[in-house]
């Protein structure tokens, strides 16, 4: 039997990352290029500051219709260790722009859009979240935590590039070394609000599988299958669709900063078909918790 192509994606992804995994070894708590959260957190009084640049060929928009290729610059991300077990987390981004290759005039909200020409922008939408970690990793047994985060509605469905929604999403972490290898994993749900109806909303469930292979003691290969699956029986409102990337890439640490880069490949048919990613971390002490 022939799989659909959605199918055979997912397939790939999955046996690629275990594939990878079972050669890899020892990593340190996982960042960018991955957006799979490490329940390990920063330190108390350190504070991790990271930013990038993400191209993406093919992104759509199905809310408005729109679909093109997307550049967004930087994409910020702050996070504060307000304990040894606790961290605070803002993600966002200044400045997303898609050219425009293709529109659909009787998408949800076309009717909405206000910008001319072949290209939109706008500010990318605001993430707060706080993570805690429930326990350290032991010699047998993983680490756990927790994650509640929520989406801010910055960006405006007038430009095409935001849905105008609040959502919020909670996760549960975990993550072990065995033998030689760094997998973390999460699994969680997101309540999605229906941006053309605002008394709906669609409970997907999120999950992530990362790893991080060291190849030398400042390289390391990473990894990760990151997404969400639509949980209703019938159709998914616009906007709360299942939606996956496979994200492959490197990092290199220099004492306190590190560098990234990484391509990423869509998981069904309205993610992008390919993008690539480049960017840095940095982490320092900032202040003494009492």
């Amino acid at each position: 039997m022939r799989l659909p192509d959605c199918a055979r994606r997912w397939w790939f992804a999955v046996v690629l990352i275990s594939a990878v995994a079972l050669c890899a070894r020892p990593a340190a708590a996982q960042q960018r290029p991955l957006v799979t959260e490490d329940p390990e957190t920063i330190g108390a009084g350190r504070i991790l500051l990271e930013g990038g640049m993400d191209l993406a060929h093919d992104q759509q928009y199905p809310v408005s219709g729109l679909k093109g290729n997307q550049l967004t610059i930087p994409t910020i991300g702050l996070s504060i260790g307000i304990s040894s077990i606790a961290e605070l987390q803002i993600d966002g981004g200044i400045y997303n722009r898609l050219h425009v290759t293709e529109r659909i005039p009787n998408a949800p909200l076309a009717s909405m859009l206000t910008f001319t020409g072949d290209s939109t922008h706008d500010v990318l939408d605001t993430v707060i979240a706080t993570k805690i970690r429930i326990n350290a990793e032991g010699p047998t047994r993983p680490s756990f935590g927790f994650r509640f985060a929520t989406k801010l509605p910055n960006a405006s469905n007038e430009s095409g590039l935001g849905l105008d929604t609040t959502d919020v999403y909670i996760s549960v972490l975990g993550a072990k070394t065995v033998q030689s290898v760094r997998v973390v994993g999460n699994i969680g749900f997101a309540i999605l609000s229906d941006p053309t109806n605002g008394n709906r909303q669609n409970d997907d469930l999120t999950y992530g599988l990362s790893f991080a292979r060291a190849v030398t003691q400042a390289a390391e290969i990473v990894g990760e299958v990151n997404g969400r699956v639509s949980t209703r029986s019938g159709d998914a409102f616009p906007g709360t669709e299942t939606r996956g990337l496979l994200r492959l890439g490197g990092r290199f640490t220099k004492g306190t900063l590190r560098l990234d880069a990484g391509v990423f490949f869509g998981l069904t048919t309205i993610d992008p078909t390919v993008g690539v990613t480049v960017g840095f971390t940095y982490v320092f002490n900032a202040f003494k918790v009492p």
